[in-house]
């Protein structure tokens, strides 16, 4: 009886940590998020635009080029401007051959001044592989401060921890 009892509470006790995976989005920031800052973009000859890269790593090789370890990534998107309104027209993340994976909203989205928003790419989304990255298209006002990407990947495992950073770069 008590080991019956014991394979019970085990069998129920791995149901329930399966089943909390189940139906888990592969990014955490939800469609809607992005549909609550859409914007249209004003048709001022004054905007300037531009396009930025980001290398984002959702796995990384370890030990071997045969063992890899999946991460977190974070893609912090900020408006550096103290005063005026920028707009992001297009976030798309392609895997490590170059192929798109997804792409985040499809209307052009605003961000207020100092304002920040992210991208969750969930530890268990490995679909970007190695050498996954972003692209950007953005318009901001004539001579605001272009804005901020980064990519913050993040792992823990045990007592250890692994996390590093990548910046942007303006490739147009």
């Amino acid at each position: 009886m008590k080991i019956t009892l014991k394979y019970l509470t085990l069998s129920t006790l791995i149901l329930l940590i399966c089943s909390c995976n189940e139906g888990r989005e592969m990014s955490s920031i939800h469609p809607e998020n992005w549909s609550k800052r859409t914007t249209t973009v004003p048709a001022k000859d004054s905007l300037e635009s531009g396009t930025s890269y980001l290398s984002i790593y959702s796995q990384i090789y370890s030990t071997s080029e045969h063992k890899t370890h999946n991460l977190t990534a974070m893609v912090s998107l900020r408006n550096t401007s103290i005063s005026d309104t920028i707009y992001i027209l297009k976030a798309e993340y392609f895997d490590t051959h170059g192929k798109p994976v997804r792409t985040y909203f499809d209307n052009p989205i605003y961000l207020a001044p100092l304002e920040t928003t992210e991208i969750i790419i969930d530890e268990v989304d490995i679909t970007g592989g190695t050498g996954s990255n972003f692209i950007f298209e953005w318009k901001i006002p004539a001579g605001t401060p272009q804005p901020l990407f980064e990519g913050i990947m993040n792992s823990t495992m045990g007592q250890q921890g692994l996390s590093f950073a990548t910046q942007a770069v303006r490739i147009k």
